[in-house]
């Protein structure tokens, strides 16, 4: 049974490897256009945003909007750290994503500890003021750039090393989420999503919980914002309104709440489809609200979902055949 996890693992990485070094290749040859290169990092962040938002919303179960706040804080405090401290980039890149993610998660904690007594709406409301509060701070200090924004942060020498530096992070993220839900924390986390009077029955600390999946989305939100800083070299209070956590949220929705992969594919459509339209001008966001909805529409489905199920269970065994093969 371990042969076939750890054979499974292996394969899974080969994938992801393989993924990385066919893009990569395609920027090098010039095969993707400039506008296409341009949307490979901001493709790499929502992805980081919504499986990072999805711990919270879809396997917590419960509704946040407060995540483009966290993202606000870790970027600004990475990116400060950049500018301010003069060291060799491959020690100041990973120690400025460490800093921004440390202060996103100590605003997690501060925010986290009394906000997740609410449930619904009420929580929503209030992870929505905190974004908006943070906001405002933020345009309102002058060490921070104020309304004309953070400038002078170090961008990303070139396409292939800002695109390798997100999907490194990237892939950390996800492994570490994944990893997270699958082991006793996680299950425990979704057992609260669940029945939180029966978790707390057999002896599950739900504030503890509550609090690890806050803070812990909240750290890889910061990070999130650290790499969207060093890919423009600026930073403006605007880009992290209440509209920003909206996005963020829809990805999860239309990914599915509680799938990773789901978020990764959601979020690599919603950044991609507005710059696919973009040649349509009028029926553009007509065209982008109505794919919206008919994915909304089909995850609800239940016809559409168990089509979904059938296609795993078809998929699982050929995966099995080449795993026992392999091993063999």
């Amino acid at each position: 049974m371990k042969i076939k996890k750890h054979l499974k693992n292996i394969i899974s990485i080969c994938i992801v490897l393989a993924v990385y070094v066919v893009i990569l290749l395609l920027v090098q040859a010039g095969a993707l256009s400039r506008h296409y290169q341009s949307l490979l990092v901001p493709i790499g962040i929502n992805v980081i945003l919504a499986v990072s938002l999805n711990l919270t919303v879809g396997f917590l179960g419960e509704l946040t909007l407060g995540h483009a706040g966290f993202m606000s804080v870790g970027a600004y405090a990475g990116c400060l750290f950049s500018v301010y401290c003069d060291l060799p980039t491959a020690v100041e890149f990973p120690l400025a994503l460490l800093v921004g993610g440390i202060a996103a998660a100590i605003f997690g904690i501060i925010i986290g500890i009394p906000v997740l007594r609410l449930k619904g709406d009420y929580l929503a409301i209030v992870t929505l003021a905190f974004g908006e509060i943070i906001r405002s701070v933020i345009t309102n200090l002058d060490f921070l750039g104020g309304a004309g924004g953070l400038r002078g942060i170090a961008k990303y020498k070139s396409t292939s090393s800002a695109f390798t530096a997100v999907f490194v992070v990237l892939a950390l993220t996800v492994i570490i989420i994944r990893n997270l839900v699958k082991s006793r924390h996680g299950r425990a986390i979704c057992s609260i999503r669940d029945n939180v009077i029966a978790s707390e029955s057999v002896g599950i600390n739900v504030v503890f919980y509550k609090l690890l999946a806050f803070v812990t989305a909240a750290f890889f939100a910061g990070i999130a914002g650290v790499l969207y800083g060093h890919n423009l070299g600026i930073l403006k209070p605007n880009t992290f309104d209440f509209n920003k956590s909206i996005e963020i949220l829809v990805i999860v929705v239309l990914g599915g709440m509680g799938s990773i992969t789901g978020s990764i594919i959601s979020a690599i459509v919603i950044t991609l489809l507005p710059e696919v339209l973009r040649g349509l001008e009028d029926y553009r966001l007509l065209i982008y609200a109505v794919v919206l909805i008919a994915m909304m529409l089909l995850n609800n489905n239940p016809k559409f979902n168990a089509f979904k199920e059938s296609l795993k269970a078809k998929i699982r065994p050929a995966k099995k055949a080449a795993a026992e093969k392999e091993a063999d």
